[in-house]
């Protein structure tokens, strides 16, 4: 009987451990999907600002086929142009953040946000951009 007790006490031990981590896994996967969107979106702007000479205001007006994110909510794209002087003079830019659904996250809503100079990490001025608010232990870029 000590030893049955001895042998839960251990598995329950490393379930405390383990469990943590494999949920932090599995947020981590679905945060990436939210990344690899976002990463083709902006490849696909740069390609629309090279060809029309502006910014896309939609995803459908991108050269891209894409599902909507299956974890995340639609996502929209804000376009404009930096006002005139430095650094920027006048540049355009745009911006798109795909926010989680909380019902289907351990964590909570928490939103990846991307613009033309890349992803937009948490604690990034948002003078024209959302910043990310992903949690840092399943970012899988890190901030």
């Amino acid at each position: 009987m000590v030893e049955l007790a001895v042998v839960i006490v251990i598995v329950g031990v490393l379930a405390a451990f383990g469990v943590p981590r494999y949920r932090d896994s599995v947020e981590r996967t679905k945060a990436a999907e939210a990344f690899n969107y976002l990463s083709a979106v902006r490849s696909a702007q740069e390609r629309h600002l090279a060809l029309k000479g502006n910014y896309a205001g939609t995803v459908g007006e991108l050269d891209i086929q894409q599902e909507d994110p299956k974890y995340f909510d639609a996502p929209t794209i804000s376009k404009g142009v930096y006002p005139a002087g430095p650094p920027d003079d006048g540049a355009p830019f745009w911006s798109i953040a795909l926010s989680r659904k909380s019902d289907t996250s351990s964590y909570g809503a928490y939103t990846v946000a991307f613009c033309e100079k890349g992803y937009w990490p948490s604690g990034a001025p948002a003078t024209f951009y959302p910043a990310s608010t992903i949690p840092e232990t399943i970012n899988p870029v890190g901030n």
